[in-house]
């Protein structure tokens, strides 16, 4: 990965560096404001991320005075209908970006390959889009079919037909209101082909932050002369906050992250930029508004907006368009498949119910010692009601599992399973945020991790059990993963080198479905399964050099 890491100032030091840098910032917007004496030219960028072919209102989790709570948040048409709303308030003012990841994440979106997600983006009024790391999910045709008949403007500045090295897409985009020039420069995740199953994203060639990736920044300010210059950005809060601090991209204002999920409710101050990400699953709109007098930018002011159904009713046009687009699957994506007791929900950085009962039912399937899945924060809480079992449908295990492979099955020594966890643990808590990816740890049933995640690669593991006995390094131990298409027939969830692997005729779904046939109603709760005194039970983000919460 070509990300650059130097300059990074770590411990208060950095933080001291950074409060000069904005107080010095701060100092000049006001005066300049105050000075003037004219009304400033207020411009509004509005930001989606990660939706995840979420299309209606949701359960969203929220973590307020130490708990945990629900609310009813998103849906396409009632992002529309806030959309209309900021519109009407700052009329031929207001950009709307969104940052990736769209088309990925629900049952509606698999089966339909997202091929009806365009005619609603076209009446939904984006300007700009980049794509995540996910819109690869389907393949290069249908990715770049779908994102061209958005009839919106593209960009991705980092990506390339294999072959020839011609752009999949524009690298930037220039508006001009009223004299002001915004510039928007799009940047997916290098890391893609690592992330997701190698197959998806075949024919496709992805570059990280290179020479001409920075001449591309200087030529957008110094010869387009765009007064404010946005970097979207789809590669995580962790490296958006890194290059946020680098001085090779000094030239950025603002950097309008994606992929993390992270509610970011006051825009990090980098050194050089400003970072904001805003959450996810269409739950909530970023809101960047900034004053311009005599085409300088004197101050901004951002809030992260909660997609309130009651406060924002569904636009009827988008609704109907969700609609029709359901329509063909909806009998079979909404029958019930099972019930739960506890809330499942897949946000902590750990640990979380859902991630137990799905390895609790690949374990079960399978007979396996260890039944291991991806750490993600995906899928909507299911949340009982009224004291009654919630739900569980074919829709909601769609939102929880987006890609429904088979389950591969083989044998690990203790060893090699000590060295896979250290791995997997620098890939979430690395001090150094070029070496993150994902941020949140792999999960697993059958096994128990106490670890320490202060501790430098290689030093965090404390102790390991496996069905309740200490691992030894020496002993083999039967594992589950599912299968990720292009990977080595021989790697499991990243675990290289496993023995007598083979790949079972029944996918996750099938496994969890038969699982929850027998069982339900399910009640996963949290039980130490992996656990870290340092973060405590409930860790939900973990981003070094700032004071971000997770809310």
């Amino acid at each position: 990965m070509e990300l650059i890491k130097r300059n990074l100032v770590p411990g208060f030091g950095f933080l001291a560096l950074l409060i000069l840098s904005v107080a010095c910032k701060s100092e000049k917007r006001d005066s300049t404001a105050g000075n003037t004496g004219k009304d400033p030219l207020s411009i509004s960028i509005l930001q989606t991320a990660d939706i995840h072919g979420q299309l209606d209102t949701h359960p969203e989790l929220f973590w307020e005075d130490g708990e945990i709570t629900f609310r009813d948040r998103g849906g396409l048409a009632n992002i529309k209908s806030l959309f209309d709303s900021e519109r009407k308030r700052n009329p031929g003012r207001t950009l709307i970006v969104d940052g990736g990841d769209l088309i990925q994440g629900s049952g509606y979106m698999a089966l339909s390959k997202a091929k009806q997600m365009p005619e609603i983006i076209r009446n939904m009024g984006y300007d700009v889009i980049i794509p995540g790391n996910w819109e690869v999910v389907y393949g290069k045709d249908v990715m770049l079919d779908v994102m061209n008949s958005y009839d919106t403007q593209v960009i991705a500045q980092n990506m390339f037909h294999e072959k020839d090295r011609e752009a999949l897409f524009p690298p930037y985009w220039i508006k001009e209101i009223e004299g002001v020039k915004i510039g928007f420069v799009g940047l997916n995740d290098p890391d893609v082909p690592v992330r997701q199953n190698p197959v998806f994203s075949e024919g496709i060639e992805f570059t990280g932050i290179n020479d001409e990736f920075l001449q591309s920044l200087e030529m957008l300010k110094k010869e387009k002369e765009v007064d404010v210059l946005f970097l979207v950005t789809h590669i995580g809060i962790f490296k958006q906050v890194e290059l946020a601090n680098n001085p090779d991209l000094k030239e950025v204002d603002y950097i309008l992250g994606n992929d993390t999920h992270e509610r970011v409710r006051e825009p990090i101050q980098g050194k050089f930029a400003k970072v904001t990400e805003p959450g996810a699953f269409g739950s909530f709109v970023g809101k960047l508004k900034l004053d311009f007098v005599d085409g300088e930018l004197v101050n901004d002011d951002y809030e992260l907006i909660e997609v309130d159904p009651e406060k924002y009713p569904a636009d009827e046009q988008i609704q109907a368009l969700v609609d029709s687009v359901k329509a063909p699957y909806r009998d079979h994506l909404e029958t019930v498949i099972g019930y739960t007791k506890e809330p499942l929900y897949r946000y902590l950085t750990v640990e979380n119910p859902m991630d137990n009962m799905i390895t609790d039912a690949a374990r079960w399937k399978t007979g396996v010692d260890i039944a291991i899945s991806n750490g993600f924060r995906f899928g909507n809480p299911i949340v009982p009601e009224n004291g009654e079992p919630a739900p569980i449908t074919r829709a909601n295990l769609w939102n929880l599992l987006p890609v429904n492979e088979k389950i591969k099955t083989g044998k690990a020594s203790g060893k090699q399973i000590k060295d896979w966890l250290e791995n997997e643990m620098e890939n979430v808590f690395s001090q150094d945020p070029t070496n993150r990816f994902g941020g949140w740890l792999v999960r697993f049933s059958g096994m128990k991790v106490s670890f320490d995640s202060q501790k430098q690669k290689g030093e965090r593991i404390e102790q390991i059990t496996v069905n309740g006995k200490p691992i030894q390094d020496d002993e083999y131990y039967s594992i589950s993963a599912c299968v990720r298409p292009g990977d080595p027939i021989d790697t499991l969830c990243r675990l290289p080198d496993v023995e007598d692997v083979q790949i079972k005729d029944y996918t996750i779904h099938q496994a969890v479905e038969e699982y929850l046939k027998v069982h339900s109603p399910v009640s996963p709760g949290l039980e130490g399964r992996a656990y870290c005194e340092y973060l405590g039970e409930y860790s939900f983000s973990t981003v070094p050099g700032t004071n971000y919460e997770f809310q």
